[in-house]
């Protein structure tokens, strides 16, 4: 019997791991094969221990245009009390994983980037977009409020303001407009997201990956902690890594006018 193709593929080089969305066909639409698939990449990139950072990107023209709205007609048609099962049995533990991962996560954005793409795209820690990429909550479109983290993710990159009239409107918005709002890090010719999503991770690989994982924890723990409370859990990190080897190494190249060696120690 053949082999069913698959819709998510992942690769690791040199610590480096690579997630790419492949049904480009259905703009990346999240059926449940893929949404399986994309779970089992995102946990086995969670708990491999020789993972450096992880890069995202998708094939296709879009990026991500959220749920596979066929099948999801289907479900309604065969068992609607049951059809929105999807966001807890599915979307949110991708979303979990996806956070769970301590070490740097950037994802590359083509075309169209909505609904529980956009989800999956802000839960992730940098993006780089395509000139031509378009952005959208898309939900109250189809009578739906938010899933995949956007409530908060969407609120606490533009502001509250700003997070109500993009999903009670429903406006779209283009790469520069999400540049000077601060979702995305950097523009780039949408030709080039593939190799800059890729670049900046394998960047990033070389990097203090404890120092990484200690932001990245400080940054979810303090949003919205009392001051008090964030500076203790920022002593602490900064007693733990000021203990590490890759800080020693690190002071000592600068010392002596070398560039750092990080080995995640």
């Amino acid at each position: 019997m053949d082999e069913q193709p698959t819709s998510v593929s992942y690769t690791i080089v040199e610590g480096v791991v690579s997630i790419v969305l492949d049904r480009p066909a259905a703009s990346n639409a999240l059926n449940l094969a893929m949404k399986r698939e994309l779970l089992e990449a995102l946990s086995t990139a969670r708990t491999d221990h020789g993972v450096r950072a992880v890069a995202i990107t998708a094939n296709g023209k879009n990026f991500c245009v959220g749920q596979d709205l066929g099948e999801h007609v289907a479900s309604l048609g065969a068992d609607p009390a049951h059809a929105m099962d999807t966001v807890r049995e599915h979307y949110n533990p991708i979303v979990l994983a996806l956070n769970g991962i301590e070490v740097p996560v950037v994802v590359g954005i083509t075309g169209a980037c909505v609904g529980a793409g956009l989800g999956l795209a802000l839960a992730a820690d940098i993006r780089i977009a395509g000139e031509r990429a378009k952005f959208g909550t898309a939900f109250t479109g189809i009578g739906l409020a938010a899933d995949s983290g956007l409530s908060a993710t969407l609120a606490r990159l533009v502001g509250m303001g700003r997070a109500k009239s993009l999903f009670l409107l429903g406006d779209t918005f283009d790469a520069a407009r999400a540049e000077q709002w601060g979702l995305v890090h950097r523009v780039v010719a949408d030709a080039d997201v593939a190799t800059v999503t890729a670049e900046t991770a394998a960047t990033l690989a070389t990097g203090p990956t404890r120092a990484y994982r200690a932001v990245k924890q400080l940054l979810d723990a303090n949003v919205d902690a009392p001051l008090a409370d964030v500076l203790d859990r920022e002593a602490e990190a900064q007693r733990r890594l000021g203990a590490s080897e890759d800080h020693r190494s690190a002071v000592e190249a600068f010392l002596h006018k070398r560039k750092p060696v990080f080995h995640g120690r």
